[in-house]
């Protein structure tokens, strides 16, 4: 049986990720997504996903069973669940794909038949991309086995094909480059794979019309109650099955409405009240405000302000030798940093108070300057305090450097 296998892979040719170039509606990937749980052993349910390249279309379906013979069924149910007609399989190593049943009914319906490298999943991005985004965040990594449950998962799998392909959007990339060692990507727009199919030009008027008139039939509110529905008798299966083990359980009570307009209504309420999800995230914690420390500086704060507006060129430094004169018990030059700290939130509130009292009154405003010409052509003389520097351009007029440009520029024009 393996070297069977062996040559019956080797006759099916290889196909990358990146030798698709933008193919027709019908070109499928297809994979099979294990429901075991934690163990391989037995028979279990296993979903078989196809995912159109050029649209990205999913269809899932679930077979009781790895085999060949249902594979094939399984891929003539989803040819009449396509809107296209099926031009392309593209699988993986899977000995249930490489036997002697599904290749060669492949080839007989005309279908181009290839496979991708073996341990290399980019390979197949399409579908691994839909077995993680769609399969199991419906259903999650449970063991699931029997008729009834394969019944239930094509009735959950039935509302999610039409709530994913007319109304779920996702990105497509576009382009792919490389700019030394690094890729850059773009996408399109996010569409879903109804839009992507309506915007085709090789996609047929006729189709296109059934897919419009099939999207204006449909409620996705209805639709997502139907999902949450399946979901709930599916962990409800789980559950009575797992808890035959450890003895009878309380019943599990259902905690979807009835209809869905209530059902809408309950939408991000939920979560709340213990819904069963296939995916859970960590609830966020509330930030935790820090309680501000008693400073030793606190009760010296007023007296370090008024050294400040005596003198506003204090330093910390400064500040700190004061402090330690009159308290040599209390401050050392240890407290250079908490002084630092607080004239810079001093002379921000200083500054906030400075912008908050905006411009001064019509009296102060009409006061000349020192230095400035008024009507008449006088030029008051400047400051005793306040230097003329003539040969660096610059005057220092109460302790602050003001730029008053060339010497050119200050003698007013005779």
């Amino acid at each position: 049986m393996p070297e069977f296998y062996s040559a019956i892979r080797r006759e099916v040719p290889i196909r990358t990720f990146n030798d698709w170039n933008s193919p027709v509606p019908g070109f499928c990937e297809v994979d099979m997504v294990a429901h075991g749980g934690t163990s391989v052993a037995g028979s279990f349910i296993q979903t078989l996903t196809m995912v159109d390249v050029a649209t990205g279309w999913t269809e899932c379906l679930p077979l009781l069973t790895r085999e060949g013979s249902l594979v094939v069924e399984a891929i003539t149910r989803a040819q009449s669940l396509f809107p296209w007609l099926l031009r392309g399989v593209d699988f993986d190593n899977d000995s249930a794909f490489m036997d002697d049943v599904v290749v060669p009914w492949c080839r007989e319906q005309k279908l181009e038949v290839t496979r991708s490298r073996a341990y290399k999943k980019n390979d197949q991005a399409f579908v691994e991309q839909k077995n993680g985004a769609v399969v199991r965040r419906l259903m999650g990594y449970g063991r699931f086995d029997g008729v009834e449950t394969a019944r239930m998962m094509g009735r959950l799998y039935a509302a999610a094909r039409l709530y994913v392909n007319f109304f779920q959007p996702s990105f497509k990339l576009k382009e792919k480059r490389l700019e030394g060692a690094k890729v850059i990507k773009r996408y399109h727009l996010p569409s879903t794979p109804y839009e992507r199919a309506l915007a085709y030009p090789k996609v047929t008027a006729a189709v296109k019309k059934r897919l419009r008139d099939q999207y204006r039939s449909l409620d996705p509110v209805a639709l997502l109650a139907e999902i949450r529905a399946a979901q709930e008798e599916l962990g409800n299966r789980v559950d009575r099955r797992a808890g035959q083990a450890r003895g009878p359980q309380p019943a599990h009570t259902s905690i979807l409405p009835a209809t869905a307009a209530t059902f809408a209504k309950t939408l991000g309420k939920t979560a709340t009240v213990g819904e069963p999800r296939a995916t859970h995230r960590r609830t966020r914690r509330p930030y935790k405000t820090r309680v501000r420390m008693p400073s030793k500086l606190d009760p010296h704060i007023a007296a370090i302000e008024a050294w400040l507006a005596e003198q506003p060129q204090l330093t910390a430094l400064a500040i700190v030798g004061r402090l330690r004169e009159k308290y040599p018990e209390e401050f050392g030059k240890r407290q250079h940093s908490i002084v630092q700290r607080l004239l810079r939130a001093l002379r921000r509130r200083a500054a906030e108070q400075l912008v908050a009292q905006g411009p001064l009154d019509d009296a102060a405003t009409a006061a000349p300057l020192p230095g400035v010409v008024d009507g008449s052509g006088y030029v008051g003389p400047d400051p005793t305090t306040a230097p003329l520097v003539e040969q660096a351009g610059k005057a220092i007029w109460r302790d602050r450097l003001i730029d008053i440009g060339s010497s050119s520029a200050m003698a007013p024009s005779r």
